[in-house]
C-alpha cells in the first residue's frame, strides 16, 4: 500500500484516523502502532520473514537499549552488538548481492582457470529498510552518548519506529525529536485541517507532477539510449531531475501532512534546494534529514572539519561514498557519491565563494550539475550511462549511433508544458502563493482540484511506485 493508491485514501485513512480519533488518548498509540503494522503487512504479505524481521526490530533494540541504558561497563559492547545486528540485516538484504557479484568478477580477471563460483546472492530488498535502521541505530547511539534516555516502554519505542507515515521512505526522524511527543500527541482541528492540505500537496506533486514528467523518461528507456537525440537527451536529464524530486518531494510533504494530523511533527525534508548556488547548499536542502544523520553519526564522529585538512577531506570522502552506497548497491551510486565529494572539495577550497558571490554564475552551474549528477543515480549500467553521456555532448568520442530525427519536437509537443511547470514549482513562488491564499475559498477550491485530479488519474491507473521505495 503507497500513500498514492485508491485503498490508502478511501480505506485505510478513513479506517484507521477514525478509530485514533474516537479511542481515548491513552489508547491512541496502540491504534497508530497496530495500523503501522498492518500498513507494511499489506506490502510485505507475500515475504512473511521480513514481516518477522520487521516486528523483533523494536524488541530487540527495545532490549539492548535499555541494556546500554544502564551505564555499566559492557554498554559499550551492547552498543556494538546493536549495529552489528541492525546494519548486519541491511548488508544482507541490501549490499551482499553486491559484494559477491564483486568478489567474483575479481576472481574471475585475476584467476580465470579457478573454477570457483560463488553464490549468486539476489535478495528482494525489505521495503523502507534503510530508513528505519537508520532511525533505531541512533536511538541506540543517543542512549549510548546519554543525549536520551533509554525508552521504557516498548509501546512508544515500537510506535515512534513503526510510524507509518515515514516508516517507509522518511523523513528520518530521530527518537529525542519523538519522544515527548509519543506521550501526548498535540491533536487540534487546526492542526488536522492544516495537515490535511500538506497531504494535499504533496499527492499533486506525486500524481499530477512526477508520475506524467516521469513518462518521458520511460518513454526515452523504451526508445534505447543510442537512438535519441542531443536534445531529447537534455529533454530526458531534466525530466528525470524533476520527476525524483517530485516525488520524493511529494512523498515527504505527505508524511508530514499525516504526521500532523495524527499530533506529530515530522521535519522538514527539502526546502527549495534546486534554487540553490551551490552543491554545498543543496545538500542544505535536498533530503535534509538524511544529511543531518550522515553529519550527526558519521561526519561529526569522524572528526568533521576540526582537523587538518588532509583528514577533512578523508572524512568527507568517506561521508560521501557512504551516501551513495546507501541509496544503493551498485556501482553507480558509489561513483555518484564520489562526483559530489569531488564538487564539494573543489567549492570548499576554490568556487563557493565566487558562485556565491555571483548567482547567476552559481545558478547557472547547478543548472548543468543537478541534471547530470542526477543521470548518475538514475542509470545503474555504467555502460548506458556512458551512451548517454555521450549523446549529451556528441563531441565526446564515441561510436557512430542511429538518432531519431526530430524526436525531440514530438517529445517536446508531449511534454514541454509539464517540463515548465516542474521548472516553475521548484521555485519558491508556488509556496508564497499558496501560503496567502491558504486560508481563502480559493486555495480551498485549488486543494479540492489537486484531491480529485490526483483520483482521478489514479483511478486510470496512471500511478508509479514512489522512486525512495528501493532504497
Amino acid at each position: 500500500m503507497v500513500f498514492s493508491s485508491l485503498e490508502f485514501l478511501f480505506v485505510f485513512i478513513p479506517a484507521v484516523f477514525a478509530i485514533y480519533y474516537i479511542v481515548p488518548p491513552k489508547f491512541r498509540n496502540v491504534v497508530l502502532l497496530l495500523g503501522s503494522i498492518a500498513f507494511y503487512v499489506y506490502g510485505t504479505i507475500e515475504q512473511p520473514l521480513y514481516i518477522v524481521l520487521f516486528l523483533l526490530s523494536s524488541l530487540v533494540n527495545w532490549f539492548i537499549g535499555l541494556r546500554i541504558g544502564k551505564r555499566e561497563r559492557r554498554s559499550r559492547l551492547w552498543l556494538i552488538l546493536g549495529l552489528l545486528y541492525n546494519f548486519g540485516w541491511l548488508f544482507v538484504f541490501k549490499y551482499a548481492g553486491f559484494f559477491f557479484r564483486t568478489a567474483q568478477t575479481l576472481l574471475d580477471r585475476i584467476w580465470p582457470l579457478s573454477g570457483v563460483n560463488l553464490p549468486a546472492v539476489d535478495l528482494i530488498l525489505p521495503i523502507g529498510i534503510s530508513f528505519y535502521t537508520f532511525q533505531i541505530v541512533s536511538y541506540l547511539i543517543d542512549v549510548y552518548r546519554g543525549t536520551i534516555k533509554a525508552e521504557r516502554s516498548l509501546l512508544h519505542l515500537a510506535t515512534y519506529l513503526y510510524m507509518f507515515p515515514q516508516l517507509i521512505a522518511g523523513p528520518i526522524v530521530t527518537f529525542s525529536s519523538m519522544q515527548q511527543q509519543l506521550r501526548a500527541p498535540k491533536i487540534s482541528m487546526d492542526r488536522i485541517n492544516d495537515g490535511l492540505r500538506e497531504f494535499t500537496i504533496g499527492l499533486g506533486l506525486k500524481v499530477l507532477l512526477a508520475n506524467r514528467i516521469g513518462s518521458l523518461w520511460s518513454d526515452i528507456g523504451d526508445i534505447g539510449y543510442d537512438s535519441i537525440s542531443t536534445p531529447l537527451a537534455w529533454m530526458g536529464a531534466v525530466a528525470f531531475a524533476l520527476q525524483i524530486y517530485f516525488d520524493f518531494y511529494g512523498y515527504s510533504l505527505m508524511a508530514i501532512g499525516l504526521g500532523r494530523m495524527l499530533g506529530f511533527e515530522i521535519p522538514e525534508n527539502f526546502r527549495h534546494p534546486y534554487t540553490a548556488l551551490t552543491v554545498t547548499d543543496f545538500w542544505r536542502r535536498w533530503h535534509i534529514t538524511l544529511s543531518s544523520w550522515f553529519r550527526d553519526y558519521l561526519y561529526i564522529p569522524l572528526g568533521g572539519n576540526r582537523v587538518r585538512v588532509p583528514r577533512h577531506i578523508f572524512n568527507l570522502l568517506i561521508v560521501w561514498v557512504s551516501t551513495g552506497f546507501w541509496h544503493g548497491a551498485n556501482w553507480n551510486f558509489i561513483l555518484w557519491g564520489f562526483l559530489f565529494f569531488c564538487l564539494l572539495v573543489l567549492e570548499k577550497f576554490a568556487i563557493k565563494s565566487i558562485l556565491e558571490r555571483f548567482p547567476v554564475l552559481g545558478h547557472g552551474y547547478m543548472i548543468l550539475i543537478i541534471p547530470l549528477s542526477f543521470l548518475v543515480f538514475a542509470i545503474t549500467d555504467l555502460g548506458d550511462l556512458a551512451i548517454y553521456f555521450e549523446r549529451l555532448f556528441p563531441f565526446l568520442p564515441g561510436e557512430p549511433i542511429n538518432i531519431m530525427d526530430g524526436d525531440y519536437l514530438k517529445y517536446g509537443a508531449m511534454y514541454g508544458v509539464l517540463l515548465l511547470i516542474g521548472i516553475v514549482f521548484c521555485t519558491e513562488w508556488p509556496r508564497r502563493i499558496y501560503e496567502r491564499i491558504k486560508h481563502t475559498i480559493w486555495g480551498t477550491l485549488i486543494l479540492l482540484a489537486i484531491f480529485w485530479g490526483s483520483v482521478y488519474y489514479l483511478y486510470l491507473g496512471l500511478n508509479d511506485p514512489f522512486l525512495y521505495f528501493r532504497f
